[in-house]
């Protein structure tokens, strides 16, 4: 049988009232892949039966997120993953046709903003304020809660349309416009905030017999309002925190994204959408491989 043959019958079955039949036909589709997402969409436009449409609705979600699976897969095995490569991936679960050249071109537009300020004669606190300045000042960014619990503002392409996000999203376009600006910027794991440190010392941070870190100063992506030492260490005495070395230690990408999603899983739980909160559970549980040694949850 010839491959679109066998997609025209399968198609043919989708309103079978029989659930197993239904099931067998569904797995069948997802075996084409994207291929058979415009079948799906062509054949959505001609049902009239609202039931079938769902049916159909769901498909094209499944085979939408089978691909996505795959994505966070090669993200998180590759060498050296991508801050922004994996926020995108994370808004492409909301988001399947996301228009990802339109969202690099705005990244990128925003880092030539930054860069043109910038000039090797700053000190960092003098770097930090003219970033800030652009993307809290001009660009207009604006901060929410985690506990607001609202899915939109995990995504960045929201994010770059609304100019509003949460600690994560903004956090996440931060993080990746240091990186490309050579601002030795990164994020920490200060308990319950998600906040970033100014690393002077450019060694290896992954190899921690190579010496303290000189932190200049700590800076929260909500706002860019920057905190000394002092303040976080008064914040870890006051929530009695202990084990301080490991506070300050440079996250990788991978984990980043991985607290993103946790975040995000969170959300749909308190909103009760329960299947969406099981995907991203799904997704999480990709980036967790026994061979990720530094990858500590």
């Amino acid at each position: 049988m010839q491959p679109n043959k066998e997609i025209k019958a399968l198609l043919h079955l989708i309103d079978d009232p029989d659930d197993e039949v239904f099931d067998t036909v569904a797995e069948k589709l997802l075996h084409y892949g994207r291929e058979i997402i415009p079948n799906l969409e062509q054949l959505w436009e001609v049902t009239i039966d609202q039931n079938v449409q769902e049916r159909i609705e769901h498909l094209i979600h499944r085979v939408h997120f089978q691909d996505l699976q795959e994505e966070f897969y090669e993200w998180g095995h590759s060498k050296q993953p991508e801050l922004l490569r994996g926020a995108i991936l994370v808004a492409k679960y909301q988001f399947p046709d996301l228009n990802v050249p339109a969202i690099l071109t705005q990244f990128d537009q925003i880092r030539r903003n930054i860069w043109l300020e910038l000039n090797n004669y700053l000190t960092p606190l003098e770097q930090v304020n003219v970033f800030n300045s652009i993307l809290y000042n001009y660009y207009k960014l604006q901060g929410h809660e985690l506990t607001e619990r609202d899915p939109k503002y995990f995504f960045i392409n929201q994010v770059l349309e609304s100019k509003q996000g949460n600690a994560y999203s903004l956090g996440v376009l931060y993080l990746a416009l240091c990186e490309l600006l050579d601002i030795p910027i990164f994020a920490v794991d200060v308990p319950r905030q998600f906040v970033f440190a100014y690393i002077d010392t450019l060694h290896h941070f992954y190899n921690t017999d190579e010496g303290v870190q000189q932190i200049q100063f700590f800076v929260d992506p909500m706002n860019g309002m920057v905190y000394t030492q002092k303040d976080v260490d008064t914040y870890l005495r006051k929530i009695n925190a202990h084990n301080k070395e490991e506070y300050f230690v440079p996250q990788l990408s991978k984990r980043i994204i991985f607290k993103m999603l946790e975040e995000l899983n969170l959300c749909f739980k308190y909103k009760r959408e329960e299947q969406k909160a099981e995907e991203i559970q799904q997704l999480m549980n990709i980036l967790i491989t026994d061979s990720d040694t530094d990858f500590d949850i």
